[in-house]
Parts: structure tokens; C-alpha cells; sequence
């Protein structure tokens, strides 16, 4: 890679016992030297709105973020209704991830149709345009296949939100290329809903996704932040013992499982290596870390944020 974004770090929550334990979670995230405080998108945790107000409001340079919504949850309008009153709130530290939904059980537990892969990129791509118009000067008229809108005012905030989308499947990448500011990159999911094809976490596979991207983003290719939400994590001087163990459970080879960019397994220093071999190689340079991993992650934070 020619050009290198520096690296930071997000870290992702979706429960609390107490608004008191939220927002001390948020303030030590803060202080480890996270950027990004984000949520995850499902029917059982809690409602991103109001939790990212107050984690941002306990915060003073913390980014908050949704990661990633589900599209066919909620109107693009009222999304961008939420995405501007959280910029507002959190003074320009509000960065939007938007995906086109992908997990199975939320949708037979509330009743919302799950359609099928083409259907759900159809509607994801007609939202992040509504979307992205109503962040400009001009009321929004659209006339799709999903969603009509007329005349709807635009929102006030300024400048727009980044714009995060995650995207595995071939359609989705290019699309991703062409329009958001940051890519997740994803396993490619199951259609019917039950998870992803574990094959599709390899070293070789995100080779091919990064080359898709480029090719769709062309000039802008520069520009994209391309992101990974760790799968695995694990601060240990037995890495092949783990990942061998990893390997029984995902049915791959553990040199696979230790080259995969959604997995970190190693001391310290092998982790802080190996994040930047896989910028060189990949671009990535926008990592999450689940919740649970906060604290043993954050020598690594300390060592590359912002580098």
C-alpha cells in the first residue's frame, strides 16, 4: 500500500447494568485511548440513540458510532434524523455505520420480512442515497423501488456524518467503494440468515475484497478507511496452541486462523507487528475490539493509535 491511513481504535458495547457503570465504561475507553465508542444493531440490547447521547455526553473527544445499522429496521429519513441529532449532541463526534442486515434471528423474532440477499442490497443502496441527499442544501424528492420521499427538508447538521458501511458480499463492496467514507470489511453471510461462511475471514479472501474495493473506488480508493471488527483476541505467548484450538472449532488450518485479519492472537508485540504488516498488505488500519477485550487490547492502542 502507497498510502497508509494512521491506525486507531474502536471498541464496541451493547449492554450495561446502570447508567452510572455506561458511562464510566465510556470515560475509561476515553482515557486508554480508544477513538470510537460504537454499538452493534439487535433486537435484545440496547437502543443506540439514547446510549451513544450518554456515553457521549460523559466523554469530551470520544467519536460514538452505530457498527452497523440494520437497514431494514428503520426508514433512511428517520436515520438521518437520529444520525444529526446525534452529531448535534456529541459536537461533531457522531460517525455512522450502516449495513444492509444480515442476522436471521431478528428478523423471525420481530416478524420483519428477511428477503432475499439482492433484495435487502437493493433497498440498503436507495437508503445510504436518501441518506447521504439529505445532509445537502436541497429538500429530497426520490422515487425508488423501496422508498418514496417528497419534498423532505434536509437536516440542519453540517458537515455530514462519516459515513461507515459494511460490506462482504461482491455487490455491496463496490457499492461501499463508491459511496461511504470507511469500509468494514465482512465474511460474506449466509443467505438464509445463520451467520457467515467462516472460509471467508482468510488472509487470501481479503485480498480479493480489497482489490474489489479498489477497482470500484478508483481515484477515491486513497481516501477509504478500511475497517475490521476483531473476532478474536487473545494477549498470550501461546499463539499456536490458541489458534490450533480456534481451528477445531472454525474447521481451518490455525495458520489461516493466525494470518486472518479479524483474528489477533500473540504477545503485545507480536500483535502491534502484526497490525502493521496487515496495513502494508491491506490498508486496514481501522480496528474494533469487542467490549470484553477493552483493557487487554489497550497496550496495543497505546503503542499504534495515531500512528
Amino acid at each position: 500500500m502507497s498510502h497508509q491511513h494512521p491506525f486507531r481504535f474502536g471498541v464496541q458495547f451493547h449492554q450495561t447494568g446502570s447508567a452510572c457503570a455506561w458511562a464510566e465504561t465510556a470515560r475509561q475507553a476515553e482515557a486508554l485511548g480508544y477513538d470510537t465508542f460504537v454499538m452493534p444493531d439487535h433486537v435484545g440490547v440496547l437502543a443506540f440513540g439514547s446510549a451513544l447521547a450518554a456515553a457521549a455526553n460523559a466523554t469530551s473527544t470520544l467519536h460514538i458510532g452505530t457498527f452497523v445499522l440494520d437497514n431494514d429496521f428503520r426508514h433512511p429519513a428517520f436515520v438521518a434524523q437520529e444520525a444529526a441529532t446525534l452529531d448535534l449532541l456529541s459536537d461533531g463526534r457522531f460517525e455512522l455505520g450502516l449495513g444492509a442486515g444480515w442476522h436471521g434471528p431478528d428478523y423471525t423474532t420481530t416478524g420483519i420480512p428477511f428477503d432475499p440477499p439482492g433484495v435487502r442490497v437493493g433497498r440498503f443502496q436507495e437508503s445510504v442515497r436518501i441518506i447521504k441527499a439529505l445532509f445537502g442544501n436541497d429538500p429530497v424528492t426520490f422515487h425508488g423501488q423501496h422508498y418514496t420521499i417528497t419534498d423532505l427538508p434536509p437536516m440542519p447538521q453540517r458537515p455530514r456524518p462519516p459515513l461507515l458501511i459494511g460490506a462482504g458480499g461482491k455487490r455491496m463492496l463496490a457499492f461501499a467503494a463508491r459511496e461511504a467514507d470507511a469500509i468494514g470489511l465482512l465474511s460474506s453471510a449466509r443467505p438464509d440468515g445463520s451467520g457467515f461462511f467462516l472460509d471467508d475471514i482468510t488472509a487470501e479472501a481479503t485480498d480479493v475484497k480489497v482489490a474489489r474495493v479498489r477497482d470500484a473506488a478508483g481515484d477515491r480508493f486513497p481516501l477509504l478507511e478500511l475497517n475490521i471488527l476483531l473476532q478474536r483476541l487473545m494477549v498470550t505467548d501461546q499463539a499456536i496452541a490458541e489458534a490450533e484450538q480456534i481451528s477445531e472449532q472454525w474447521n481451518l488450518p490455525a495458520r489461516d486462523i493466525l494470518d486472518a485479519p479479524p483474528v489477533l492472537i500473540g504477545t503485545v508485540d507480536q500483535i502491534v507487528e502484526t497490525l502493521q504488516e496487515r496495513r502494508e498488505r491491506f490498508g486496514i488500519s481501522y480496528i474494533v475490539a469487542r467490549g470484553e477485550w477493552l483493557e487487554s487490547f489497550a497496550p496495543v492502542v497505546a503503542r499504534l493509535a495515531g500512528t
